[in-house]
């Protein structure tokens, strides 16, 4: 037999070259890893939480080194028993046989590949098994939930901690087994233990041995995948209304899944006989059967099943598996009986003025103020500097003041690490001089400062009440200074040593020099290359201001920092801010999730908490969860960074087997101080899933369900121009301080509207209270089915095709401004349904226009009501007398809606002439156009708009001759803050 040739080996210069690439490509790979970890390492120890890392680190490694040895352990025995029993004497085809030139080339490095190809393998399967460490430690924790399903009576538990378990286990065997099957398929062939001849192929007996184990092994592990799947039935998606195991599922799926089991062990045995008979027809009869039986029984079965059986008599067949469906869902996103109460509700009324002025808990605390619209104005009259900003949505929150409970918009004026320009780019300023906001921002949401016209278009704004580093206002902040918010998106360095003087910027006559515990030290020259080296920026290691008392603040973003230490949590997306004991804090909401609980319907997270707000941005990750809980909150120093997580559902198994992972992390609900909990909010996102589910779940009845009649919609956005058909946004739901029929008192509320199922009738009006006593209590006032009450998107066309309505918009928009609609909110006052809808005007094309409320719409019963204010157009939709209540809310009532009071000169206190001469000419102009509306006398409506047009245009002019009165702000008047 003929030498095959071997390959030369490698010369010393080679060797040495490829060491050193390896060693680069290693440090260039691993070093910034490196760097990673210490970063993350040292950010854990600043927040207190760096046992969360250990555990979740301890548990990776445990896994990547498990793993790597069960597939890497598995193909080193491969290779080991191939080569160990391989053919003495192989014959060689010929001088150039690739064959044999391979062989030789491993037998020559054989110790390399025998080491080298099991570690490979094995390290690429510890990385793939790194991410399931979740399921890891939720198996080894896990928490009984005391309910069972209903087919096989075993505990939720089971489907939410154990079976994951046993499925990864089993992919990974599944996995191992296969590779080693094509690993030895490759060294039997290297090594002739499998030789090509023709058409033909020659075994020998040692490689048929090892082929026909793995291969009986594998399809032992598949019996066991069958006997698994019969529990995950219960997560089946056959039915499009329901999710939960069918009559299909049931009847045809799950008996087939027994027999294929049983298939399956006949065929593993028909494998491992193969190891003692030369004769492979057995198996191949075995896998025959078993392929026939899988599209037979597992599938052509079930199929003629569903069309035959049960598709004629779905209502009466899928009975049974609706009502599971029901009850499922109902516990999984805790919409049970007692959580949620479903009321009737007439929605229609005739209601009197007396009755609506009796209306002490809604009618005074409407709220006029749209939290998403603005930003801009906050911005605008707030800002002070321009590296100061506010969030795009601000937020709703309560507070008692002078005694009395009211809802304000709130934000913080942070640092807006996007806003800084020019020479305040510069390292130095960027991250050593600004460093962080200043002050708490709040107006009462019922109110503004006067009507539009009545100060000169100064009108229509917010009253501030501001809390800084140089004022207090009705909500008094101890540390008004904000180091964490989400639009500080850039590292800053804070600390001098004592006696050097500040260089943080606080105000223009005074700079500060942090004092809080935040931040990551950085007095040390190591940390100081290490940050060096992540951030790319030589600065940190030179910078002469930078000493021992130096800290590094990063990852600031409160929502952030909670997901970072509490990574088995679901964030809410929207954080607010709250003044809690004179502290600014960071309220963040964390939902514990499931992806399978047994017969609960799925929803995909992320599109359903997308609403027309968030204009397509979706803040939730797009998963299909079937169990939510508002099992945390969580708190984020706005000062100190600090991080600190209350058990607030603390009945819930999943949170409870969280807390056994880690042990002292999530503080007990009884930490949670009265302060803090009186600013607790029902979270959002939780509130748009439960208000989608119960658009269906609400029903009882599994043939009602079946044929949808009384399922609802979530109504599209009215507010929201083009706002129809495919791919309509959401209304999203309002916060609100307002009664509610039969109870005592006005509560802190989160509301929704819910519509008619493809109709645009309202159907039901849904709230969940915010307020500590009936904190989660849902109530669902339910309108007769019979009843056509307008709803959401049919009140606002009614808005807009009023004449009178259409005609004053025009007007408005004449003036070179845009508008835009606010939140449109649905109110039960007096047995009836009140919309009310604020609209704002903005000057357009101009960088610096903000909106400002020109203008309140009101709804009921059919009637419209249009005004400047809100008390004036309650009185046109009622009677006289009927917005009583409302002025006493809105702080001073403006005198006459419609009237175009001019403002006072600078100095005076009165109007200056020529503004004075300018309204009388508008008020003139518009009393005309109305006059020539009600006759219908068209010739002189436009002789009206005409002098109107006009008018408006020499006010302007002598409006732009003296500066314009400055935006209010309330003086300093420190009271207690709820």
């Amino acid at each position: 037999m003929p030498t095959p040739v071997g390959s030369h080996s490698l010369s010393r210069r080679t060797r040495i070259l490829l060491i050193v690439a390896g060693v680069l490509v290693v440090l260039l790979l691993g070093g910034s890893r490196l760097i990673d970890f210490y970063v993350t390492w040292l950010w854990f120890g600043e927040v207190g939480f760096r046992g969360v890392f250990t555990t979740v680190l301890f548990t990776r490694i445990v896994q990547f080194l498990l793993a790597g040895l069960l597939v890497g352990g598995l193909v080193a025995v491969t290779l080991w028993l191939g080569y160990r029993f391989r053919p003495m004497f192989v014959p060689v085809s010929g001088p150039d046989d690739p064959i044999a030139r391979y062989r030789t080339v491993i037998i020559q490095r054989l110790r390399l590949f025998a080491i080298g190809v099991p570690a490979a393998v094995g390290i690429i399967a510890g990385l793939a098994a790194l991410g399931d460490w979740q399921t890891v430690q939720m198996f080894l924790h896990g928490t009984s939930f005391g309910i069972t399903d209903p087919e096989f009576g075993k505990d939720v538990s089971f489907y939410a901690f154990t079976l994951p378990f046993y499925r990864m286990l089993l992919s990974w065997f599944m996995v191992a087994i296969a590779i080693s099957f094509v690993v030895a398929l490759l060294t039997n062939y290297l090594f002739g233990g499998i030789r090509l001849a023709g058409r033909s192929a020659q075994v020998s007996n040692a490689a048929r041995a090892q082929l026909a184990v793995l291969a009986g092994v594998f399809v032992l592990l598949k019996a066991i995948a069958y006997y698994l799947d019969r529990y995950e039935l219960l997560f089946s998606t056959r039915d499009q209304n329901f999710d939960g195991a069918t009559y299909t599922d049931l009847n045809a799926v799950m008996p087939a899944k027994l027999i294929l089991l049983f298939i399956s062990l006949i065929c593993a045995a028909a494998f491992f006989a193969a190891v003692f008979r030369r004769n492979l027809q057995l198996p191949a009869i075995a896998v025959v059967l078993l392929v026939l039986s899988s599209v037979l029984i597992g599938a052509a079965w079930p199929a003629v099943l569903q069309q035959f059986i049960v598709a004629p008599n779905a209502n009466e067949r899928e009975a049974p598996s609706i009502s599971r469906n029901i009850e499922a869902t109902r516990q999984a996103f805790g919409l049970t009986e007692d959580t949620v109460t479903v009321e009737p509700y007439s929605g229609t009324s005739t209601a009197t003025p007396a009755a609506v002025r009796a209306d002490t808990l809604t009618i005074p605390n409407i709220r006029l103020l749209d939290p998403n619209k603005l930003a801009k104005t906050f911005t605008q009259l707030q800002q002070r500097r321009n590296f100061y900003g506010f969030p795009d949505k601000l937020d709703i929150d309560r507070y008692v003041v002078n005694g009395q409970k009211q809802d304000y918009v709130v934000a913080v004026r942070e640092l807006d690490s996007d806003a800084l320009v020019g020479n305040q780019t510069d390292w130095i300023n960027r991250h050593l001089v600004y460093t962080h906001g200043n002050g708490f921002v709040a107006a009462p949401a019922n109110q503004v400062n006067a009507a539009l016209e009545d100060t000169g278009g100064q009108g229509g704004l917010p009253r501030f009440t501001v809390s800084d580093t140089s004022t207090q206002g009705s909500i008094p902040v101890s540390e008004p200074r904000i180091y964490y918010g989400e639009k500080i998106t850039d590292y800053s360095i804070v600390g001098a040593e004592p006696g050097d003087a500040p260089r943080e910027y606080d105000t223009d006559s005074q700079q500060y020099t942090y004092a809080g515990t935040g931040g990551v030290p950085l007095g040390n020259l190591f940390n100081r290359l290490v940050f060096s080296l992540y951030y790319g920026e030589r600065n940190i290691l030179f910078n002469s201001s930078i000493n021992v008392n130096s800290k590094i603040m990063y990852v600031r973003d409160p929502r952030d920092r909670v997901e970072a230490v509490a990574p088995w949590l679901t964030a809410d997306g929207d954080p607010y801010p709250a003044v809690i004991d004179g502290k600014i804090m960071w309220i963040v909401d964390g939902y514990t999730t499931l992806k399978n609980y047994p017969y609960a319907q799925r929803v995909p997270l992320g599109e359903t908490t997308r609403d027309s707000i968030q204009g397509g941005v979706q803040r939730l990750p797009d998963t299909d969860i079937s169990y939510l809980r508002n099992s945390v909150k969580a708190t984020v120093d706005a000062y100190n960074g600090t991080v600190t997580l209350y058990a607030f559902d603390e009945h819930d198994p999943v949170l409870q087997t969280w807390m056994k992972t880690f042990p002292g992390v999530v503080k007990p609900a009884k930490d949670i101080s009265p302060e803090l909990r009186e600013h607790f909010r029902y979270p959002e996102d939780q509130f748009k899933v439960q208000r989608e589910l119960l658009t269906r779940y609400h029903v009882d009845n599994p043939g009602e369900f079946f044929s949808t009649v009384s399922f609802w919609d979530v109504p599209s956005d009215p507010t929201v121009q083009g706002n129809t058909g495919a791919g309509q946004a959401a209304q999203p739901p309002y916060y609100m301080l307002s009664g509610l029929p039969g109870e005592q008192g006005a509560s802190f509320q989160l509301t929704s509207a819910l519509v008619s199922l493809r109709r645009q009738f309202m159907a039901a009006y849904m709230t969940a209270s915010s307020e500590p006593d009936t904190y989660g209590k849902i109530t669902v006032l339910q309108l007769p089915a019979e009843t056509q009450t307008l709803g959401p998107q049919q009140v606002q066309a009614q808005f807009l095709g009023s004449p009178n309505v259409s005609q004053e918009l025009n007007l408005l928009r004449q003036n070179q401004t845009t508008i835009d609609y606010g939140n449109l909110l649905t109110l039960p006052v007096a047995g009836g349904l009140l919309y009310v809808e604020p609209v704002y005007i903005e000057r357009a094309g101009q960088d610096a226009s903000y909106p400002q409320l020109a203008r309140v719409l009101v709804s009921y019963g059919g009637k419209v009501g249009y005004s400047a204010n809100l008390s004036t157009a309650l009185d046109q939709v009622f009677g006289a007398g009927a917005g009583a209540g409302a002025q006493q809310a809105g702080g001073t009532p403006p005198p006459n809606a419609g009237s175009a009071a001019p403002p006072a000169a600078p100095g005076t206190g009165a109007p200056s002439p020529q503004l004075a001469a300018a309204a009388a000419e508008i008020q003139t102009a518009i009393n005309q156009l109305k006059a020539a509306q009600q006759s219908g006398d068209f010739p002189a409506q436009g002789q009206a708009l005409a002098a109107l047009d006009a008018a408006v245009k020499k006010f302007q002019a002598a409006e732009a001759a003296q500066p314009p009165s400055p935006a209010p702000t309330e003086a300093p008047a420190p009271a207690p803050g709820g």
